[in-house]
């Protein structure tokens, strides 16, 4: 053999011993800690571009929900939604790196180390390149490992935290509506309907939230996807939103679930005086709420104005007719300060319809506010009882068609028996806590021989066809009470009477002139804040930069574990040799 194939073949077998010996422990072990890092600065690059940000849009977008799709338009929590996708962006943009750069790491290794005659001494650091890359998969799975632990730590103390708030939150409301019996129905009419939870508008961009309270859209707060945000709870400030009817989309009375709506039916048939009595009632219970240094003013302007229309017309002699058998309530917004304001605030709902309403069963169907009602105010016309008009004289008829008095044909009795058939048809049988019968045009009433004891209620009616009334009532009502009104009013007497129906702790008010009642919008504005423009809600930057924190720790130890691997690569080929 000659003396050049031994003397290379000598070299070789050096370079082989040496090369196992020293190059290839250290060639692997720089493989890799070279290739965890390179993994490990993949990952971290997309982490920083998706989770440091601020913005709403980026690689991993935050969207809103989609009303068309049944959602209301605020942002999701993020552990709902957004992590899953934060993590799934992440991952389908760093693994492909790492599996693109060992790729190319090891087919240029290949081509610069076994690509020609130096590839015959070179094999043990080739060698060492491929197990070293195989060997990363040892703490690039740590990495994998300890980043699903970090995400999965923080979802599962989020979701924790979050069911814990959403729990306390709920409980609370569910114990604040119980206690002030609060009540929510919609005032308008062709609705009339009891609600569980109102729509409530956005104060920045209208757009309307169906499901405001505690949810996976957030516990304290929703962020509307204008980035306003918005109070999940009554006991947080919900009630400062503009609410909606969900039946109907039409507007409901500020305050709504932060007080009790008392409903109050005034019930009477054609020219019984129920206006003439709410005009009365409205401004005895203003002057008596301004003497307790509180608060009462109408909800809506149109109420206002037809107020002070009907208050004229009675200064003038004669209210007008109502024409409208279903109305819309009149809302009157009630607050009195200090330790009475518990059970002082109440948003009272004034339904007062036409007469001819009630001369029909078809007519008092349409009441369905009726079904909601703790309270009932009957107004009695005592000129439409036959026996009154019966035993009146002629005289005291062309006295009373003077004054403008109208003989109704309609017999209260008859009036009341149809509410009471209406009411027989709810769940308690229609029992009421609360009614009130009030005898109106008193003043006229006085004047005429039938009605000398007009004033001793309730046995007056037993003479006049009413009997049957009064006895039905102390059945199916808790409490029952009586007055006899006319004109001048007797605003001591009527403050009594509403306050007793409502709730209402007031006293008689002091002699004093009428003021005018207005309309008063008695919450404090919304100002819970907003989102700068194009910002991620601040849910969504904690937690991103909560993970990304993790994720930094959990990179140290990765690379921490790539160097114990090295190291037992070098001190295990030391030990074998």
């Amino acid at each position: 053999m000659p003396l050049a194939v031994l003397l290379g073949v000598a070299v070789w077998a050096v370079c082989m011993y040496f090369g196992f010996l020293y190059g290839f422990p250290v060639a692997c072990a720089v493989t890799v800690v070279a290739a965890t890092a390179a993994g490990l600065a993949h990952y971290m690059l997309r982490a920083t571009r998706i989770l440091l940000p601020a913005t709403a849009e980026g690689l991993s977008p935050a969207v809103p929900g989609d009303p068309d799709a049944g959602r209301d338009p605020a942002y999701r929590h993020y552990l709902f939604t957004q992590a899953s996708r934060d993590w799934w962006q992440i991952l389908r943009a760093a693994v492909p790196a790492m599996i693109g750069t060992a790729g190319l790491a090891l087919r240029t290794a290949t081509r610069w180390l076994m690509g020609g005659y130096q590839g015959l001494f070179l094999v043990p650091i080739w060698l060492a390149m491929v197990v070293g890359l195989v060997l990363t998969l040892l703490p690039l799975a740590g990495l994998g490992a300890g980043l699903a632990a970090a995400y999965g730590v923080v979802t599962a103390v989020g979701t924790l935290l979050w069911l814990a708030c959403v729990l306390a939150l709920r409980g609370a409301e569910q114990a604040f509506m119980l206690v002030r019996r609060i009540l929510q129905t919609c005032p308008h009419p062709q609705c009339y309907a009891r609600i569980a939870l109102p729509e409530y508008a956005c104060p920045t961009c209208g757009e309307r939230h169906r499901r405001l309270i505690p949810n996976q859209d957030g516990a304290f707060r929703h962020v509307c996807r204008c980035g306003t945000r918005l109070p999940t709870a009554i006991v947080l400030g919900r009630f400062r939103l503009q609410a909606y009817c969900p039946n109907c989309g039409r507007a409901l009375p500020p305050r709504i679930g932060r007080v009790r709506i008392e409903p109050l039916p005034f019930v009477g048939g054609p020219d019984a005086g129920k206006t003439t009595f709410m005009v009365l009632a409205i401004s005895a219970l203003h002057r008596a709420v301004k003497a307790a240094s509180g608060r009462a003013g109408f909800v809506v302007r149109g109420d206002e104005i037809a107020f002070a229309r009907s208050r004229e017309e009675l200064r003038a002699g004669k209210v007008a007719k109502t024409t409208t058998a279903a109305p819309s309530a009149t809302m009157v917004d009630v607050t009195l300060p200090g330790s009475r304001s518990r059970s002082g605030n109440r948003l009272l709902y004034l339904f007062d319809p036409s007469g001819e309403g009630f001369t029909g069963a078809a007519g008092v169907e349409e009441m369905s506010y009726l079904a909601h009602t703790e309270a009932m105010l009957i107004v009695v016309d005592p000129f439409a009882l036959p026996l009154v008009q019966q035993g009146l004289s002629p005289g005291e008829r062309d006295e009373l068609r003077a004054a403008g008095v109208v003989l109704s044909p309609e017999d209260p009795a008859d009036t009341f028996q149809r509410v009471r058939n209406e009411l027989a048809a709810r769940e308690d049988g229609g029992r009421q806590k609360r009614v009130a019968v009030v005898v109106t045009k008193a003043d006229l009433l006085r004047r005429t021989a039938v009605g000398q004891d007009c004033e001793h209620l309730p046995g007056w009616f037993d003479g006049v066809g009413l009997g049957n009334m009064v006895r039905d009532l102390a059945k199916t009502a808790g409490e029952v009470r009586y007055l006899a009104s006319g004109l001048p009013a007797d605003d001591a007497a009527i403050v009594v009477l509403l306050a007793w129906l409502t709730g209402l702790p007031l006293a008689s008010p002091p002699p004093a002139e009428d003021a005018e009642v207005t309309t008063a919008d008695l919450r404090e504005p919304w100002a819970g804040g907003r989102v700068a423009e194009g910002r991620a809600p601040l849910g969504y930057r904690l937690f991103r930069w909560s993970i990304f924190a993790l994720s930094v720790v959990v990179g140290a130890g990765t690379l921490a574990l790539s160097a114990a691997v090295a190291f037992a690569l070098v001190t295990g080929f030391a030990a074998i040799w």
